[in-house]
């Protein structure tokens, strides 16, 4: 059975790798669309605040009103060194890769995964018409090409 959620973040990136607009410092309201998959156990599979008490405090602490940055990124260590002369503080959501779209939903989905979720699929929607829709088989293909282990999920109780 699959179990649909809905959440959404604003959040600062740049595609410093890109030879257009998107290489600028701008910011989006993403819409995250999950595809959870649930094992009825009894007369219910999962209540949606189960999804919700763990998935919105997260988003909101680790990704909302915040900047992605991919870590090699030359703004990356400029920030670094402002905050360290300042002692200001940033929430930086600090990526191994550009900020594309396409390498957050593979973030997402890792993490969310760690989280004990089992998704078949996440959908986000970086502007009111660009979606990117990635599956769990996008994820193991990202993951091989990475270089990295499929995480399993753990079941939750």
């Amino acid at each position: 059975m699959i179990i649909q959620k809905q959440y959404k973040f604003y959040a600062a990136h740049r595609n410093e790798t890109l030879q257009d607009k998107c290489s600028n410092l701008h910011g989006h309201r993403y819409g995250v669309c999950c595809y959870f998959e649930v094992e009825r156990d009894g007369e219910i599979s999962t209540l949606f605040g189960d999804f919700d008490s763990r998935i919105e405090p997260w988003l909101k602490e680790n990704y909302d009103h915040g900047m992605l940055v991919n870590k090699h990124d030359s703004l990356y260590e400029t920030l670094q060194l402002h905050a360290e002369r300042t002692g200001e503080k940033f929430r930086l959501n600090v990526f191994e890769r550009p900020t594309s779209v396409e390498n957050l939903c593979h973030k997402l989905f890792t993490e969310i995964t760690q989280m004990g979720f089992r998704m078949s699929c996440l959908e986000v929607r970086e502007t009111d018409s660009s979606v990117v829709r990635y599956t769990r088989e996008d994820w193991v293909a990202d993951n091989r090409c990475f270089g990295k282990q499929v995480p399993l999920p753990v079941k939750l109780s």
